[in-house]
């Protein structure tokens, strides 16, 4: 087995260790509180609002990438949402 091979096995393993873990990180109820606020109609505008791809958006929506602390000032700055408010949204229970 190759040194590729072994970093892609490794990868696998780690992901398949990650899906287990339980998660407090419960994105769509911030994204959706965000759109709401902002009155706007969907992920795509708020992307242009936030001054963000869509795919980093779609990452986060989709628990493949966490909110970092750029994209987090940025909700912060165009909703005028508190940072406390914004991080209990994103690890709010899923009941």
């Amino acid at each position: 087995m190759n040194v590729r091979q072994r970093k892609l096995e490794m990868i696998e393993a780690m992901n398949r260790a990650r899906a287990l873990e339980p998660s407090s990180f419960v994105p769509n109820k911030l994204l959706d509180t965000l759109i709401q606020k902002m009155n706007l109609k969907n992920d795509a505008e708020l992307c242009r609002v936030l001054e963000v791809q869509p795919p980093i958006i779609s990452k986060i929506r989709h628990r493949k990438l966490a909110v970092g602390a750029t994209i987090l000032l940025r909700m912060h700055e165009k909703s005028d949402m508190s940072i406390k408010e914004l991080k209990e949204l994103s690890n709010a229970s899923m009941h």
